[in-house]
């Protein structure tokens, strides 16, 4: 785990920021009643299903492309270390649970909460508290996973297209190219 956080703290350190910066908007709102939470859940509701949509999206498109990059790896003519699939299977396991909580916060908000009259105000003050902090995460998640895919086809990049040395390289493949004459 501490090896997963130091190889992708810049993805991190950027989810991070982006979950703390739209979050930042939820608390500079301020408190709001639960008749103004409830008006709030009302109009920001089209807005929340829309990110969702995008998100659950986004997350199938890229574990669709994570099969392309292994794809990739595997036919390259370099031998890549274990940590470059260990970094894929990151990606994969990140956008996977993104993948489940955008799913599960868009069916929460299909419920029509709005059309029930036996539901306390004050919960509606909770519901859209709760509503803006889970869609603050779920944006700083996408953030991540973007980041760390990001990394990993810069990577990818300089061993097959540019042909570079390369960390993720094999240690044999890069010692063989070393003792190689030049051509």
């Amino acid at each position: 785990m501490n090896k997963f956080f130091r190889e992708n703290r810049k993805a991190i350190y950027g989810g991070i920021t982006a979950t703390l910066f739209t979050g930042m908007g939820v608390f500079l709102l301020g408190q709001v009643s639960g008749y103004e939470a409830k008006q709030l859940i009302t109009t920001s509701h089209q807005g929340l299903n829309m990110l969702c949509n995008t998100i659950i999206l986004a997350s199938a498109t890229i574990l669709t492309l994570l099969l392309t990059l292994l794809g990739i790896s595997t036919g390259t003519e370099s031998k890549l270390k274990s940590d470059h699939y260990y970094q894929v299977l990151d990606i994969a396991q990140i956008d996977t649970i993104l993948l489940v909580g955008a799913l599960i916060m868009f069916q929460l908000f299909n419920i029509p909460i709005n059309e029930a009259d036996n539901i306390p105000l004050a919960w509606y003050n909770t519901i859209y508290w709760l509503s803006l902090i889970f869609s603050s995460i779920l944006s700083g998640m996408m953030i991540t996973v973007v980041l760390m895919l990001y990394a990993t086809l810069t990577n990818i990049i300089h061993i097959v297209g540019l042909k570079n040395d390369h960390h993720l390289i094999s240690e044999d493949e890069m010692q063989e190219s070393r003792n190689e004459p030049e051509k």
